[in-house]
């Protein structure tokens, strides 16, 4: 049990779950939104792809002049708008010193745009905008279910709160039971549990 806790102390712990919820909420609607804009900027980015060309077959048939600037241009997009929670994620965790998922898909899909990039102007190599494009859909997808799944079980954690009884049934010392609010038991009461 707590020790003495007042209604305002309550009411604050309440108000902070009611604002972690809307956080929630928020992150799933941004993930959710990011995810689909940036599925459907991958659509072409795949038609684009040399390499994902060369395995159908129609490399030669697909292929036109400034097609890697246009697979740049929409890569970009992805990397930048459906990258950025794990952009500014990266820098969080290091700023806390406490590197994590953000930290690896950040380092992963920047290794991957750099690289790519630095081909289409002029390195010799291979791009890597396809798997750059797939990687950020994957995380996407992934933690918007996360966020779903963190509201769904904060909603049911909430729901059997309420079930929870306003008041307890102290043992006094002489054996007899005393109704009091839960806010005023103390560490070391003993209570009667009733099913």
């Amino acid at each position: 049990m707590k020790p003495n806790s007042d209604t305002s102390e309550l009411a604050q712990e309440h108000e902070s779950h009611h604002d972690h919820q809307n956080h929630h909420a928020y992150m799933a609607a941004d993930f959710r939104k990011r995810f689909w804009i940036a599925l459907v900027l991958t659509l072409p980015i795949l038609i684009l792809s040399p390499l994902l060309q060369e395995l159908v077959g129609l490399r030669e048939a697909i292929r036109f002049p400034g097609d890697l600037y246009a697979l740049f241009g929409l890569s970009t997009a992805v990397f930048f708008y459906g990258g950025w929670p794990f952009l500014k994620g990266l820098f969080e965790e290091l700023k806390s010193g406490q590197p994590g998922m953000m930290t690896l898909v950040a380092v992963a899909i920047t290794t991957a745009y750099g690289y790519s990039s630095a081909v289409v102007f002029g390195l010799i190599g291979k791009v890597f905008f396809w798997e750059l494009a797939t990687l950020v859909d994957v995380m996407l997808l992934g933690h918007w279910i996360e966020m779903k799944s963190v509201m769904g079980a904060s909603k049911a954690l909430e729901e059997l709160a309420k079930l929870m009884p306003s008041n307890a049934h102290k043992l006094m010392p002489d054996g007899s039971l005393k109704d009091m609010p839960l806010s005023e038991l103390v560490v070391g009461d003993k209570v009667l549990i009733k099913h």
